[in-house]
């Protein structure tokens, strides 16, 4: 019998094929992107908040795996978990049957949050989280429509994708479910006109919305969720991003004493390591659907509440109380304000500094004058969005700041730092953003640099496809 072979070998032997396996087996549309914009770097490692290239490079990571990576990555308290689950050899995912992890999970969770909510339903991703809390308001309230916000992003399953806000991620994937319908955000009148038809199982908010970063206006959730009480409506929270400490409190409801019927978590629970979701769901709607022993498993995932999983979020719990990661956050975040809201009134081209805690954006327009209008419509005109990269590709290649555009066709930057960053890495981060911001005003060598760096990327996309045809 041949010997298996082992994980690090494998790693060894197939070094370097990233790329070429992304574009036979994967997503070959992505690589194109990565090789545009030179951002295919052949990563080898990930030490707390920062990225590793083969050639020793260390790149600090304001994605943050879209905020899975809140305790930056391979924390060993949540290592040291997941290898403790596995070498205890628990009986895990009897189906019939349940084990202890799981149901501390619960309970921490539940402690940490509103008493609005009393029971947990377990899952393994963020979508899923929002799928289960679908189902669980139309079961529980017996009404069959549902309100979300524009802009919002609730996930890709067809659910979570049936009350996204963003058309780029819904185009071509219709008929979504019936009695999905957006109301603007921080509108509560237009929340009024709909709830007033008594026929809306739940209304679905981000606190902060991911896509843009957007803050609600002053008074608005509560609002929405005095709304939603007197129509009979579920009010539901997706802190699958804004949870776990992201924005300076344990979940961003805290800012506006919420205490929501639902509240949907993953991403950071998972340590970045083992996926995990959850809904913390009310205990009169929980009874409402689980109503009967024949009723008992009429929702749920063969995957979710495992020991794995279960480990890593209680890790993760452990290392936000020790080390006081909240609070850390809402200070770096406050920091990373402080740095950056000056450039609104340094730069004609900057309109905004936004965030909480240690979820930041920066949003970009044109600037006065006639010229420098018809520039930046120019580029615009391009790819709507494109002079938000005349930011991140500087950052990432002269700077080593790996962020992210914000969305699709937004010149909106987005950061997602660890609750970790250190301060020297957000002063790092705001020096050097003001540095790019600078050069990207001077919009003509802006994009001559930008074309360059493009036609580079795209030579090698091309060398790359040529190479596999000839395979």
């Amino acid at each position: 019998m041949s010997e298996v072979e082992s994980i690090r070998q494998l790693l060894s032997r197939r070094a370097g094929e990233e790329m070429a396996l992304n574009d036979s087996y994967l997503n070959p549309q992505m690589g194109r992107i990565l090789r545009t914009l030179g951002f295919d770097r052949r990563w080898i490692g990930g030490d707390r908040t920062h990225l590793i290239d083969a050639d020793g490079q260390r790149y600090l990571d304001l994605i943050s795996g879209y905020g899975v990576f809140a305790l930056g990555r391979n924390h060993p308290d949540v290592v040291a978990a997941v290898q403790d689950v596995m070498a205890a050899g628990t009986a895990n995912l009897p189906q019939l049957g349940v084990t202890l992890l799981t149901g501390v999970l619960a309970e921490q969770l539940l402690a940490r949050s509103p008493g609005s909510v009393g029971a947990m339903v377990p899952a393994n991703t963020g979508t899923e989280a929002v799928e289960a809390a679908i189902k669980i308001a139309r079961a529980a309230t017996g009404r069959p429509r549902l309100l979300y916000a524009d802009h919002a992003f609730h996930g890709l399953t067809l659910g979570s994708v049936s009350i996204n806000g963003n058309e780029e991620f819904r185009a071509g994937f219709g008929p979504f479910l019936p009695g999905c319908e957006a109301v603007p955000f921080g509108d509560a009148d237009a929340l009024a006109l709909e709830l007033a038809r008594e026929d809306v199982a739940a209304l679905i908010l981000e606190p902060i919305q991911g896509k843009g970063v957007n803050l609600p206006p002053d008074g608005y959730l509560a609002t929405a969720q005095r709304l939603c009480r007197e129509a009979g409506t579920l009010f539901v929270c997706d802190e699958v991003q804004t949870g776990l400490g992201r924005t300076g409190r344990f979940l961003a409801l805290e800012h506006w004493d919420l205490a929501p019927d639902m509240i949907c978590l993953s991403k950071a629970l998972s340590g970045g390591l083992v996926p995990v979701g959850a809904v913390l769901v009310s205990r009169s709607a929980f009874d409402r659907v689980f109503d009967g022993m024949e009723r008992a498993v009429r929702h749920g995932s063969t995957f979710g509440g495992n020991d794995l999983a279960a480990a890593a979020a209680l890790a993760t719990l452990a290392v936000l109380d020790r080390d006081g990661l909240v609070a850390r956050a809402e200070r770096m975040g406050r920091l990373l304000l402080e740095l950056t809201e000056p450039l609104v009134e340094r730069y004609d081209v900057v309109r905004d500094v936004r965030g909480r805690g240690l979820m930041w954006a920066i949003e970009l327009g044109a600037p006065p004058g006639a010229a420098g209008r018809s520039l930046f419509r120019a580029v615009d005109h391009l790819q709507p969005g494109l002079f938000a990269q005349l930011i991140t590709v500087p950052l990432f290649h002269e700077h080593q700041i790996l962020c992210q555009v914000a969305g699709h066709r937004l010149n909106v930057i987005k950061a997602l730092p660890s609750l970790l960053v250190e301060e020297d890495d957000v002063r790092h981060f705001a020096d050097a953003l003001a540095t790019v911001v600078e050069e990207a005003e001077r919009m003509p060598a802006a994009m001559a640099r930008f074309g360059v760096r493009m036609a580079r990327g795209t030579a090698r996309a091309s060398r790359m496809r040529r190479r596999l045809a000839a395979r």
